[in-house]
């Protein structure tokens, strides 16, 4: 007889961030450059030996990102700020879109969302890097918000431009979330390669002091078993 062993697969969630790139409409993209060549690092060490020291210049808020408290509101908990508790190794579901531009509060109702990260599926991240990933994207209404606030997750990430309608410029999504110390991820992607439960969730980005959003490496672990 065969013996059953763990395996697990990991699903990339983030975009890759590359020089130049549009995250969101309006901000700069950013800057890559050598700050120590290898060709200038010969100098300094060993024949055969070199060494790349890359310079990036970019705003917090690009590629796949965590949004913290202190992004909206000035005495709220910055990025170095949030516990790895709503970061790291959170119990997963995957919730999909109905019809309409908006994830809606029926959505969330009644389930059991509690300190689980909660991953909005809307199949939008297909258009990231285009122009119609600016126009009409998805969001989460404010009694969706509210909704979500009541369930308690840990955390909330969405495969879209933004998390709010952008004609709004309350930004109720954000404003409801953070107050409520859950963080915010945006412009997750491949939500469609998860099952709706059953993975952890990762997303923890370095821990900067006085910054209310960073880039973050957000992946996913499915946990099986093979017959050896």
């Amino acid at each position: 007889m065969g013996r059953v062993r763990p395996r697990r697969r990991l699903i990339e969630l983030s975009h890759p961030i590359v020089h130049g790139m549009t995250t969101y409409p309006g901000l700069p993209g950013p800057i890559l450059s050598d700050y120590l060549s290898r060709e200038d690092s010969r100098a300094r060490y060993a024949a055969g030996t070199t060494f790349l020291i890359a310079r990036i210049d970019m705003v917090a808020n690009t590629g796949t990102y965590v949004d913290a408290p202190f992004h909206r509101f000035a005495e709220g908990t910055d990025i170095a700020g949030l516990p790895l508790e709503r970061l790291a190794d959170l119990e997963g579901v995957v919730i999909a879109k109905g019809p309409g531009r908006g994830f809606d509060a029926d959505l969330f109702e009644g389930r059991d969302l509690a300190g689980k990260a909660v991953l909005l599926k809307s199949g939008w991240d297909s258009r990231f890097g285009t122009p119609a990933y600016s126009n009409g994207s998805p969001y989460v209404t404010r009694d969706a918000a509210l909704a979500l606030v009541a369930a308690a997750p840990a955390l909330v990430g969405i495969d879209s431009l933004n998390i709010d309608d952008t004609a709004d410029g309350a930004r109720p999504a954000h404003t409801l979330l953070l107050e409520a110390g859950i963080p915010i991820v945006e412009h997750l992607r491949g939500l469609d390669a998860l099952p709706d439960a059953g993975f952890r969730f990762h997303c923890a980005p370095a821990p900067f002091h006085g910054v209310g959003s960073f880039p973050v490496r957000a992946y996913a672990v499915i946990a099986g078993a093979e017959t050896v």
